[in-house]
């Protein structure tokens, strides 16, 4: 009962937290409140009092781009060698 209880009080804390978002200025305790909260945000950061969060990457677009790249960059060594 008492557990249910805390889980319960937790979940309807992290509801009432304003998103994180980049450029935000909080305290170390508030960023960690915060960021446990934010399920969706993959990496973010708090320096010097100020909150950077990552953009997020679509790993297939930048995979692609990427094996493009090295293969061309491959042929290109292979011809000129």
């Amino acid at each position: 009962m008492v557990t249910h209880s805390v889980s319960q009080s937790t979940h309807t804390q992290h509801n009432t937290l304003p998103p994180l978002e980049s450029g935000d200025r909080l305290t170390r305790p508030e960023f960690e409140r915060r960021y446990a909260a934010a399920s969706y945000i993959r990496k973010a950061e708090l320096r010097e009092g100020i909150v950077y969060v990552a953009s997020p990457l679509r790993h297939n677009q930048h995979g692609k781009s990427h094996s493009r790249v090295i293969t061309w960059l491959g042929v290109y060594q292979a011809l000129s060698g």
